[in-house]
This record gives C-alpha cells, sequence and structure tokens, in this order.
C-alpha cells in the first residue's frame, strides 16, 4: 500500500470514527432530555426534515422548539425514548462536509412498562465541520412504515 493509500485509509478512519462518537453524543443528549444543547449540534441555518412531519424544522430555533414539544409530551406521558443507531456509512464531501446515512430505531418504554421498537428509520445527514466539531446542516428521516 502506498503512503498515500495508507493516509486516505487512515483519514477515512478517523472520520468514520468522529462521525460515531457525533452520533452517539448527539442521541444521547436528546434522550436526556437536554433539547437545547441536542438542538446546538445542528448549524444556525440547519435543517430537519422527516416524513412523518408535514413540514420541516429550519433553523437551531425551531428545531429546538419542536424537539422540546415532543420530548416533553413524552415525558408527560412516562416514556423513556431512545435512539440506536446502526449501519453507519460515511463518505467526505468537498469543504469539509461529510455525508453520513445510518438506520436508527426509536426505542419507547412506558414506566413500568416493556420496551418496544416505535419506529425504524433511515437517517440521512450532511455534517459540516465547524473547528474540531461536527454539526448537522441537514438531516432527513424516512419512517419505513411511512414510505
Amino acid at each position: 500500500m502506498s503512503v498515500a493509500e495508507q493516509a486516505t485509509r487512515t483519514g477515512a478512519a478517523e472520520t468514520y470514527h468522529q462521525v460515531q462518537q457525533f452520533y452517539a453524543q448527539q442521541m444521547q443528549l436528546l434522550d436526556s432530555g437536554r433539547v437545547r444543547e441536542w438542538a446546538e449540534t445542528f448549524t444556525e441555518g440547519g435543517v430537519f426534515a422527516a416524513n412523518a412531519h408535514p413540514e420541516p424544522a429550519a433553523g437551531r430555533a425551531a428545531i429546538t422548539a419542536a424537539a422540546q414539544q415532543a420530548t416533553d409530551a413524552y415525558a408527560a406521558q412516562g416514556i423513556q425514548r431512545r435512539h440506536w443507531l446502526g449501519m453507519v456509512a460515511v463518505e467526505e464531501r468537498e469543504a469539509g462536509t461529510v455525508s453520513a446515512r445510518c438506520y436508527a430505531l426509536v426505542i419507547e418504554t412506558p414506566r413500568g412498562g416493556q420496551a418496544v421498537i416505535k419506529a425504524s428509520t433511515l437517517c440521512e445527514d450532511l455534517l459540516v465541520r465547524e473547528g474540531d466539531a461536527l454539526l448537522v446542516r441537514d438531516r432527513r428521516v424516512t419512517r419505513d412504515d411511512l414510505i
């Protein structure tokens, strides 16, 4: 393997690791109810679109409001949500952007009840680097049951 090929593989492995770590931290923020901190993982003009929602949430303020409303509703019902992301595929793009695609399971556990898989989804992100951090510029979530 040439030095250039080895450097490319090393860079790709580092990017993959960064995306995995980003997702782990991001989802744990949301699942623990730290909505404002979770929303800060989106760019100021970021977009969150899902086929389960009539309109995308555009901008960090709108993303925060939508996530807070959902989080409050689940808390009022005594439901703990967990997001499990896997099968992550990562591709470096131009100018510090990264395309990431993964499967996400949404697991809900009612207080005193059994956990159930609420949704199976495809999550497609365009991530950007700001300093040492990755941020979501564009997220598209597609629930399998709504296709």
